[in-house]
């Protein structure tokens, strides 16, 4: 009977042991998110110096509270930029920068990093800058309707080109249209025959100069006996600068005057060999 008993005994510990391990629960250990959890985007490929640079993307698994970090760095790999922000609840984020400053200085491609967590997940992406335009110069021939003569005004400009220049003989000025791809200036001469500012004693007297309506300074002047040397100063999206005056090309110009004269001479002279006279005689 002993033997039995602890036979018994034994089977019995057995079973609990086995049913034991069965109906234990296992452990769940969380997959940590991988870097494709968090997207970055810029809104341009390519920025200018003076540009806005909007930077956006989203985040899968949002951590309340939590910020992202967003870090600028140049073609050297040198930190020009950082900023936290904040994620919405759906995840998505976005920040303006402007490519402008002592640390927006070199040319090339420049990198986008991102990070978010804890667990800390990271995203990248590029563009390239260009601190820098090159100036553009060109002479541009402006025509006048009335008198039908060209004038020749050279100009320089950085930031954008020019789309035309006219003449406005109600408003005495000279209209330059532009396409304003960033801030910029322009410098033209003009040539005193066609557009001119002067006081009532002759003098030189200061241009009156509006950008899309505003009035503005120029930012430097010169004057010489046949030129008056304008720099002006704009901003990205700026279309048309007028520069009234208090005289413009005359209706009869120096060709037409010349013509009107030849005429004159014409007719004097035809009148002397037929005996016509020009006024009659009483």
């Amino acid at each position: 009977m002993p033997v039995l008993v602890i036979s018994l005994l034994v089977l019995s510990v057995m079973s609990f042991n086995a049913f034991a391990q069965t109906s234990t629960t296992p452990t769940l250990t969380p997959t940590a998110p991988t870097a494709s959890a968090v997207t970055v985007s810029t809104d341009k490929s390519s920025y200018l110096a003076g540009d806005t640079l909007v930077i956006s993307g989203q985040v899968q698994a949002v951590v309340p509270g939590t910020p992202l970090t967003v870090q600028i760095l140049d073609s050297d790999t040198n930190l020009i930029q950082i900023a936290q922000i904040d994620v919405s609840s759906d995840g998505k984020f976005t920040k303006s920068f402007l490519a402008s400053g002592p640390l927006w200085k070199s040319n090339g491609v420049y990198t986008v990093k991102v990070q978010y967590g804890p667990p800390n997940v990271t995203a990248q992406t590029t563009f390239t800058f260009q601190s820098s335009v090159a100036p553009i110069s060109n002479i541009f021939q402006v025509k006048d309707p009335n008198s039908q003569q060209t004038f020749s005004v050279n100009y320089t400009i950085t930031g954008g080109s020019v789309n035309s220049m006219t003449i406005d003989s109600q408003s005495i000025s000279l209209i330059v249209s532009i396409n304003s791809t960033s801030d910029g200036s322009i410098t033209l001469q003009i040539p005193r025959t066609l557009v001119d500012a002067k006081t009532s004693s002759g003098q030189d007297d200061s241009f009156i100069i509006l950008i899309d309506g505003a009035e503005v300074k120029p930012q430097s002047e010169s004057a010489n006996g046949d030129y008056r040397t304008l720099t002006i100063p704009f901003l990205q999206g700026d279309q048309d600068i007028e520069i009234i005056g208090t005289q413009i090309v005359p209706e009869f110009g120096p060709i037409a005057a010349l013509v009107l004269a030849i005429a004159i001479v014409s007719i004097i002279a035809v009148s002397a060999k037929t005996g016509l006279r020009l006024m009659p005689k009483y």
